[in-house]
C-alpha cells in the first residue's frame, strides 16, 4: 500500500484543465523566479512600511512608484489599479494600511498620458466590445476628462474619510511619466 504524496505528474494528469495552473502562459515567469530565489538571501522586512507612507498610483508599467520618490523594498505601501482612482477597495486597503501597517502618509499618484484620461466611459466600452464582442457596461472604469481634477476629487474622498487616524497626511500629485517629475496640486 503507497502512502507517500503523488509526484507533481500524477497530480497534474488528475487535475481538470479548469483547475490546472497554466505553466506554458507562465515558463519565462517561473524561469525569473527560479533565479531570483537562487540569488535571494531572505529578508528582515516587517510588512509595516518604514517610511509610513502609502501610494495610489496607476497600473501603467512605466512607473516604477519606489524609484519615483526616492525609496526601497520595505518603506511604502503601494496600491495600484486603472487610473490611479480611490475606490472603496482602496479606502478599505488605506485603512489597513495606517492602522496595522504603519501608514501616516498617503500619496494619490495619477500619472500623464493615461488611458484612462481623455475617453469617456462609453468610449472604453465601445472599444471593449467592438474588439472583443464583450459588454462591460455593469463595470465602472472610473475615466476622467481632467487629471488634476479627477485627482482632487480623490484627495478630498480620502481626507474626508472619517476612520482614517487623525493626523493622516493626503497629498496629490500627477507623475510625468515623460520627465519623470512630480507635480503636486494643491486642494
Amino acid at each position: 500500500m503507497r502512502h507517500s504524496s503523488p509526484t507533481p505528474e500524477e497530480r497534474t494528469s488528475t487535475v481538470p484543465d479548469s483547475k490546472r495552473f497554466p505553466v506554458e502562459a507562465f515558463e519565462d515567469v517561473l524561469a525569473a523566479n527560479v533565479q531570483h530565489a537562487t540569488a535571494y538571501g531572505g529578508s528582515d522586512l516587517t510588512g509595516r512600511a518604514a517610511r509610513g507612507l502609502a501610494i495610489v498610483t496607476c497600473i501603467d508599467s512605466r512607473i516604477d512608484p519606489l524609484s519615483v520618490v526616492g525609496m526601497r523594498p520595505g518603506d511604502v505601501k503601494i496600491l495600484r489599479n486603472a487610473g490611479a482612482r480611490v475606490t472603496d477597495d482602496v479606502q478599505r486597503t488605506l485603512l489597513l494600511a495606517a492602522y496595522l501597517l504603519g501608514v501616516q502618509r498617503i500619496l494619490i499618484m495619477p500619472h500623464t498620458d493615461c488611458r484612462m484620461v481623455g475617453s469617456s466611459e462609453a468610449d472604453i466600452h465601445a472599444k471593449i466590445r467592438g474588439e472583443s464582442g464583450t459588454d462591460t457596461r455593469s463595470i465602472e472604469f472610473r475615466t476622467s476628462d481632467d487629471v488634476d481634477a479627477s485627482l482632487a476629487l480623490d484627495v478630498v474622498r480620502v481626507r474626508a474619510n472619517p476612520l482614517l487616524p487623525a493626523g493622516t497626511r493626503v497629498g496629490g500629485a500627477v507623475y510625468d511619466v515623460h520627465s519623470g517629475r512630480l507635480r503636486p496640486i494643491e486642494v
